[in-house]
């Protein structure tokens, strides 16, 4: 049998702080051994997820991303989109239009320094937005790049179609429409200045003329 003598006066009168002092090593250890099983627990790792697990988070971001432009109001995404056209290619608008027309051109100066310019419709809906873009299209895609002149239009007009829907903006049947009826008005124009052989691009409108 052991016996715990006290060591001093002291001892005897405050056996409370000695008990206390021998206790504390024990609580310790106890938090040592809580600590360390929560350690053996694995971190979470999104390595880890399975190939469905990750296309629910990638779905759930996408949807966060949908909701958030839907709360942006539809005209503060029109003014983003003329601010960050105008800042990416250099481009100047003469005239905000009133009409549902426009057109784009460039100025060389002997300097070699380009001036590009265009006069369109505010964007403010689907159609004043497309025939925006198809202005900047000229210049996106490079004057004179593609001959004859009506394939110039067809690719401007794809370009604005394209850049659309990839800012999420909707291009309705009547900005199809339009696009085809500007198109059919350039072939024309060209058959009457000798157009001989329609790019093949643009042969759709001559079927859809013949239906």
């Amino acid at each position: 049998m052991n016996w715990n003598f006290a060591q001093s006066l002291w001892d005897l009168i405050s056996p409370k702080a000695k008990w206390s002092e021998q206790a504390k090593p024990a609580r310790d250890g106890r938090a040592k051994d809580r600590n360390a099983g929560r350690a053996q627990q694995p971190p979470k790792d999104n390595r880890s997820l399975t190939n469905g697990e990750v296309g629910q988070a990638s779905r759930r971001q996408g949807v966060s991303r949908s909701r958030k432009m839907r709360k942006q109001p539809m005209q503060d995404r029109y003014d983003a989109l003329v601010v960050e056209m105008k800042r990416t290619y250099g481009i100047r608008v003469r005239k905000w239009r009133n009409s549902s027309s426009g057109c784009a051109w460039e100025v060389k100066y002997s300097t070699g320094s380009i001036t590009r310019l265009i006069e369109s419709p505010y964007p403010k809906g689907p159609m004043s937005c497309a025939i925006f873009l198809h202005e900047v299209g000229h210049h996106a895609i490079g004057f004179r790049t593609y001959r004859p002149r009506c394939l110039e239009e067809f690719y401007a007009w794809k370009w604005s179609l394209e850049t659309m829907r990839a800012y999420g903006f909707n291009v309705t049947a009547s900005v199809q429409k339009r696009m085809d009826d500007s198109l059919r008005y350039a072939v024309a124009k060209a058959k009457r200045r000798g157009l001989r052989d329609v790019p093949a691009e643009l042969r759709y409108l001559l079927e859809v003329t013949q239906r």
